[in-house]
């Protein structure tokens, strides 16, 4: 069998390493998936998600001149269809994130109220002082 880009394999985990795993596949082939290919999230410590002997889908990303096989595991995952939701008649819209603008007039109001009780604190001590 030829491994071409964009084929989905049956394989299973041969070994681990702190940069990825390799993964047997038909026909005594075998390939690597990147610790950034092992899950769609963030992964620290592959031993979390992958064991050895451990059967997994693969899909071929790349094949090298030199016969070296790149492989990911959550490229090969099936995605559900996601479908933004349709709006309800009559139902009032949404209410909309900030923008940074806004974001950053909220902060600069918080801000400025801070300092300016810093400023009346330290007015206070500083007459007392005297």
């Amino acid at each position: 069998m030829e491994l071409t880009s964009g084929l989905i394999l049956d394989g299973t985990v041969r070994s681990i390493a702190a940069f990825g795993a390799f993964v047997a596949l038909p026909e005594g082939k075998s390939g690597l998936v990147h610790i950034s290919e092992v899950a769609s999230c963030y992964v620290s410590n592959i031993n979390e998600h992958l064991q050895v002997g451990q059967p997994v889908r693969v899909k071929v990303l790349s094949v090298d001149p030199t016969g070296k096989v790149r492989l990911s595991i959550k490229q090969a995952e099936e995605k559900p269809s996601v479908r933004p939701p349709r709006p309800v008649q009559g139902a009032l819209p949404a209410e909309q994130p900030d923008s940074f603008e806004d974001k950053l007039k909220k902060f600069m109001a918080a801000s400025n109220d801070k300092i300016s009780g810093v400023r009346q604190y330290e007015h206070r001590t500083k007459s007392r002082k005297r």
